[in-house]
């Protein structure tokens, strides 16, 4: 009773050949299903659990079975394959082994890795678990009729096998062809499988064009001879638009080329429409003022006529272009000095303010000319100089206390820019400097038998060395050479 009861766990004190296998899912195994090579058993399933692997870089969770085999079968070659097979139509299963031809084996205690393993094939009952409740009625009631259909027509069913034979016969050749590889058959079913799985959501809307096709069609049937006349028309039309496939082609390509460029701009387009909108907004405005402009550019039009045929128009052009070559050079000259330095504008506006002051209660304006000072030797007022009017070197120029406040300044002209367009605005930028006299002729003068003037702080050089950079204003914008005015 003992032996009985355990047979199915495999016998007592029998050596066994132990590995582990790894399945997908277990597929409704249970501990005790048989292990079958070749349809013999050769041992059962000692155990099963769950255990975590990774699989294609991903973890999960996959079962792995404890076998029990006979030793007669041991080693097994580590190609063997092992796949989970049913044994009847009510369930039961048991794990299949096809031995392989390496010469390396598993030994006993080994794990047989998932790679070595097939996928389950589907069970019946989960097949027929897909359907609903009303089709799974229906398909036993289908069952049950097909019964009683053959009950009782054993004869007429040998009929029928005896008239297949010659069809079967004809049937061979045609699905020779359709097995072809040369027929893509193997391709047509996923694509019909991948075309009803696209019409699957309008299948409602499809249902709904049948029914107004069917109204069409009656509309097309009740007048022939229309039907007549559209189908003997379209052959030629077929043969005309085939024709203009040639005059197409190369627009076509044009086209293709072209939307293939305008990828990139309809890429920008969610970006830029926004701003686009706004113009298209701001634009009807300016469209309202369209035809008032159209009117004044006509008659500026006129106005340009008219002076186009008045004869003085082209002495006048002339005299104007003979001008301009005439005050071309001046222009040259001076124009570093407006542009670079602002002399213009630094020149009469410091003029003005020394010049002129507001006089409470009088005139608006009164000139205020600076005077000579009398007392200083050499001065700007004295008829005869022995040297040029000058200050102590041991009185700094900007001293308040010091009366004799003139000096020989005469730096004018001098370059606006050098040679390579650098700004160097002079005027106004160095000051007063205490010395500046290229011939040495008046030396600082500070004897002790009295100041008689000399070169303490008279500038007479025309050109200070270096760069003198440019002025206040021509700094804040940022014009430092001639390519930068603007």
């Amino acid at each position: 009773m003992f032996i009985s009861y355990n047979a199915n766990q495999g016998l007592p004190f029998v050596p066994t050949y132990k590995l582990e296998v790894e399945l997908p899912n277990a597929a409704k195994l249970v501990k005790g299903n048989e292990v079958r090579a070749g349809g013999f058993r050769v041992g059962v399933i000692d155990g099963i659990h769950a255990v975590r692997r990774t699989v294609r870089g991903r973890e999960r969770s996959i079962a792995q079975l404890d076998l029990k085999l006979d030793k007669k079968i041991e080693p097994l070659s580590v190609d063997t394959r092992f796949s989970v097979r049913p044994r009847s139509a009510l369930g039961l299963k048991y794990l299949e082994i096809v031995p392989g031809r390496s010469r390396r084996t598993f030994q006993a205690g080994d794990t047989v890795p998932l790679a070595n393993t097939d996928a389950a094939a589907p069970d019946l009952e989960d097949v027929l678990s897909t359907f609903s409740p009303r089709t799974r009625v229906a398909a036993r009631q289908n069952l049950v009729g097909f019964g009683d259909a053959f009950a009782g027509r054993g004869e007429d069913i040998n009929t029928t096998i005896e008239q297949l034979r010659p069809f079967l016969a004809h049937l061979g050749p045609v699905m020779r062809n359709l097995s072809s590889p040369r027929s893509e058959l193997r391709r047509l079913l996923p694509a019909l499988g991948a075309a009803a799985a696209e019409v699957a959501p309008v299948a409602e809307v499809q249902g709904r064009l049948f029914g107004d096709l069917a109204d069409t069609f009656a509309a097309i049937d009740a007048d022939p001879a229309a039907l007549r006349d559209t189908i003997s028309q379209t052959p030629p039309t077929l043969v005309a638009a085939t024709e203009s496939f040639r005059v197409q082609t190369p627009f076509l390509v044009n086209f293709t080329d072209l939307s293939r460029r305008l990828q990139p701009a309809a890429a920008e387009l969610p970006t830029a429409l926004p701003a686009l909108n706004r113009a298209l907004g701001a634009s009807v405005p300016a469209l309202h003022e369209t035809p008032q402009l159209a009117s004044d550019i006509q008659d500026l039009l006129q106005a340009l006529q008219h002076l186009s045929e008045n004869p003085n128009t082209l002495l006048s052009l002339r005299d104007l272009r003979r001008a301009t070559q005439v005050s071309k050079p001046a222009f040259k000259e001076i124009a570093p000095y407006q542009t670079v330095c602002n002399y213009l504008v630094y020149f009469f506006d410091p003029l003005g303010t020394h010049q002129s002051e507001v006089v409470p209660g009088g005139t608006d304006q009164r000139i205020l000319p600076k005077l000579a000072d009398l007392t200083q030797a050499n001065n700007l007022g004295s008829t005869e100089s022995t040297h040029p009017v000058d200050i102590p070197t041991d009185k700094p120029f900007q001293d308040p206390s010091n009366t004799q406040a003139e000096a020989l300044h005469s730096q004018f002209p001098q370059p606006a820019v050098d040679s390579k367009g650098r700004a160097d605005c002079q005027s106004g930028q160095t000051g007063y400097m205490k010395r500046l006299i290229t011939g040495g002729r008046y030396p600082p003068d500070n004897s002790a038998g009295g100041f008689v003037g000399g070169g303490s702080h008279v500038v007479v050089d025309g050109n200070t060395p270096g760069l003198a950079g440019g002025t206040f204003k021509s700094r804040k914008l940022g014009i430092d050479t001639l390519q930068d005015v603007p």
